[in-house]
């Protein structure tokens, strides 16, 4: 007789039904440390009062206790059509500020398209340190403010 060899298949265990969390606590922690980053960040605003109704046309006149300042865009500063240099910038519209009541400390800035941001925002900060309570920022040209003439063309 011949020798029969004999197979032995192991039984397979049963499947494991359990589901694999490692994964899924990984994910959570690390969208957990991501908005804890991110919150600080979006709490960071600027209080912008816009107001409820708009006027379609400017007024022909603007008051002469009115404070425009306007930048160029290489930087130049005036305040209304008066040209100041940084230095005396905060000075002169300290005095102007100062001429006026409380609650009626305004000042409107205008600025061309290419004026340098940083010179912008020192020109804000310089209102605010000389005492203005409200800044508004003029989206056309004000009539206070010095008209700029292009140049007269060459005959």
């Amino acid at each position: 007789m011949s020798k029969m060899r004999k197979f032995k298949v192991a039984t397979q265990s049963s499947p494991n039904g359990d589901i694999n969390i490692t994964p899924l606590v990984d994910v959570v922690l690390v969208l957990l440390i991501i908005f804890m980053v991110v919150t600080p960040l979006l709490e960071k605003d600027i209080q912008v009062r816009v107001p409820d109704n708009t006027q379609e046309t400017p007024p022909d006149e603007v008051p002469q206790d009115q404070l425009v300042v306007s930048l160029t865009k290489d930087g130049q500063i005036s305040i209304n059509t008066d040209k100041v240099t940084e230095a005396e910038y905060v000075d002169r519209l300290t005095k102007a500020l100062n001429a006026k009541k409380k609650g009626d400390k305004l000042v409107f800035f205008t600025a061309d398209d290419e004026t340098n941001y940083a010179k912008l925002v020192g020109a804000l900060d310089g209102a605010r340190m000389a005492g203005a309570e409200t800044l508004g920022m003029a989206t056309e040209k004000i009539a206070a403010a010095p008209a700029q003439e292009a140049p007269a063309p060459a005959p």
